[in-house]
This record gives C-alpha cells, structure tokens and sequence, in this order.
C-alpha cells in the first residue's frame, strides 16, 4: 500500500467510526460506485475524499473536480492527498486548475499543496504560476513563508531561466535566502541572457 494512502486510510478511518460504509469505499472495486459517491447527496466528506482519492490513482477522471476542491481544502492533509491523487490521474486539466488555486491571493493560505503539484507536473504552467506566486510573496511582513520558500524549492527544482529575476530578489529575504542560493545553482545560467 502506498505511503499516501495508507495515511488517508488511517485518518479516514477515524473520521468514519470505522464504519461499514468506510470498509466498503476501501475495498470496493467497482469505480462507478466510488464515482456515485462524489455526485450522491447527503454523503459524509470521508465518504467522497477516499472515493476521489481511489479513483484519482486509477486514472478515473470523474474524480477531477472532487480532487481540486479538496486541493483547496483548510486542512492540509486533504490538500496533501488530493494532490497526491491529481498528480496520478493524469487530466488535463490538473496544471491549468493548481495554477489558478496557486494564484488566488484571497486562497494563498492554502497555496502550498497546489505549488507542489505544480512542481510534480512540470507543466507549461508550472513556472509563470510559481513566479507569480513569489513574486506576491516578497512582500514586506507577508505570513505565508511556507509558500514563499515551496516556490523557491520549486522554481530550482524546475530549472527554468525565466525565474532567475525573482529568485535573485528572493535572496534580500532572510528566510529565502538560502533556498534561493541552492535553487540558483541548479538553473543553467545562459551567457548574455537576461
């Protein structure tokens, strides 16, 4: 069993009172009834997060809006698992939706796990979004350090030169500075570029 899901199954199970209901969305096979789950009314949000969750890793794009919505959960281990699940689903869609998540000024306490799956994509969209993310971040006094410095791990991590200008302001920040010294040294620096 993979390290997520055995750490959603533990806090799920929890959550349910170790109900039947729980034991059946865990053991069922039957994606259809996990996708029945996400629309029927009245069902607990343990119910849909696992039912998402375990169609998101076998590729079943009826969990795709289930999952950004709990990528923009207040409690980040429902963001951390819809992360997790959207990284393996494999929609189209997932980088365009992390991103927008990832740049909502009105949602950027919740920023961090839509910046890391920004970062597992590697898509099209993945270095605009974190630039334009930091580059809010660099504020004075601004609280969300955590997604501050997951964008600075990230834009290294990525390795693409169009971060080199916010990086380098990155550096004037006590508590960026040293991520953006190590995310600096992994981008090509290119001659004459600038």
């Amino acid at each position: 069993m993979d390290e997520e899901l055995r750490s959603l199954t533990e806090r799920l199970r929890q959550e349910a009172g170790g109900s039947a209901a729980f034991a059946y969305l865990l053991g069922t096979e039957d994606q259809s009834e996990l996708a029945e789950v996400l629309t029927a009314p009245g069902q607990p949000l343990w119910a849909r997060e696992l039912a998402a969750f375990r169609l998101g890793l076998a590729g079943d794009r009826r969990a795709f809006e289930s999952l950004v919505l709990l990528l923009n959960h207040r409690d980040p281990p429902r963001c951390a698992s819809a992360a997790h699940a959207l990284a393996r689903l494999g929609d189209p869609r997932t980088a365009r939706a992390a991103a927008a998540l990832a740049t909502n000024e009105l949602r950027v306490a919740y920023a961090l796990h839509p910046v890391r799956l920004l970062v597992a994509l590697r898509a099209p969209e993945s270095v605009p979004a974190l630039i334009t993310t930091l580059e809010r971040r660099l504020r004075p006094h601004d609280p969300y350090r955590r997604v501050a410095l997951a964008c600075v791990e990230g834009l290294g991590a990525l390795g693409d030169v169009r971060a080199l200008p916010v990086l380098n302001e990155a550096l004037a920040h006590p508590a960026l500075a040293e991520a953006a010294v190590h995310a600096l040294a992994r981008i090509p620096q290119q001659r004459g570029a600038g």
